[in-house]
């Protein structure tokens, strides 16, 4: 519904981008929620039945599981700080991710192993998160 005059029209306008982006981040919270739920579920089932559960089985739900936890975090990035906030967090992700393979070639031989080991798996992770925001 417009309205002649522009600064009624503008405020319509506003007002319906804010229930838009309103009405989505609900719907990301919802599927936060859900996404959140099902990782405590799967988690529960893996500490009660690893023991009966096949090697497959446990590989496979911690692979599921891994997925969820990308998914929380992006859903939690957007809801957190928009949707283009990726893209500054790409840059940084491969700037630490440069740095720190400097870091390790110069320096592993003066770490103690769990740092080594720590910043390892950190790079790792980094890894998987650039392939996943590119």
């Amino acid at each position: 519904m417009f309205h002649s005059n522009p600064e009624e029209n503008e405020a319509l306008k506003n007002r319906s981008g804010a229930d838009q982006t309103s009405d989505e981040n609900k719907r990301r919270i919802e599927q936060l929620e859900n996404l959140v739920e099902a990782h405590t579920r799967t988690e529960r089932h893996l500490e009660q039945h690893a023991d009966i559960a096949s090697e497959e089985q446990i590989r496979r739900a911690k692979e599921l599981q891994e997925i969820r936890e990308k998914e929380i975090e992006k859903l939690e990035d957007i809801i957190a700080y928009g949707e283009n906030a990726n893209n500054d967090e790409l840059e940084n992700l491969k700037k630490n991710y440069e740095y720190t393979e400097g870091y390790l070639r110069h320096n592993a031989d003066h770490m103690d192993p769990e740092t080594l080991k720590n910043t390892k798996e950190k790079q790792e992770h980094r890894r998987e998160q650039i392939d996943f925001l590119e």
